[in-house]
């Protein structure tokens, strides 16, 4: 994994992000958003806070799998911005650029293998956290489907 993967695993250690992890997101959202350098699968993600109420941004990548778009939670279903599209039953906005009002939908657990597998060859920041090489078959992938939520984007 080496020194970069150590240090990605530190900046999120117990599944959430530390001081300097919550200070780069910031500055990734409102890159992503804006559409200024970075690949076009890197968005923003804007849904309301659960406890405040406030629209929450964070960065995440796009994975695109069998003509669908999906999100995939790299920290597992503890992670902040899962808890808020659940109570938000699913309404959020994507930014890259223009603001694009979708509907997530979380996919079934036996579902989830390939588009897992997927998400780890686009989205390299994501492999520390995620306890399965990206090319393991998909049967490693099915194993750990359960930890790792995955949302279907559908427009809204």
């Amino acid at each position: 994994m080496g020194v970069a993967g150590a240090v990605k695993r530190w900046m999120y250690r117990d599944g959430r992000p530390n001081g300097l992890a919550r200070v780069l997101n910031r500055v990734s959202a409102a890159q992503y958003s804006a559409g200024i350098l970075s690949p076009g699968t890197w968005v923003t993600l804007e849904v309301v806070g659960r406890t405040s109420g406030r629209v929450v941004s964070c960065p995440l990548v796009v994975t695109v799998h069998e003509g669908e778009r999906y999100l995939c939670s790299m920290l597992g279903g503890s992670a902040n911005w899962v808890a808020n599209v659940r109570a938000a039953h699913g309404d959020a906005v994507i930014r890259r650029g223009d603001r694009e009002p979708v509907r997530l939908v979380e996919v079934p657990v036996e579902e989830r293998a390939p588009i897992l597998r997927r998400y780890l060859a686009v989205a390299p920041g994501a492999r520390p956290h995620i306890p399965v090489n990206r090319h393991a078959p998909l049967a490693d992938f099915a194993a750990i489907a359960a930890e790792y939520p995955v949302f279907r984007i559908n427009p809204r």
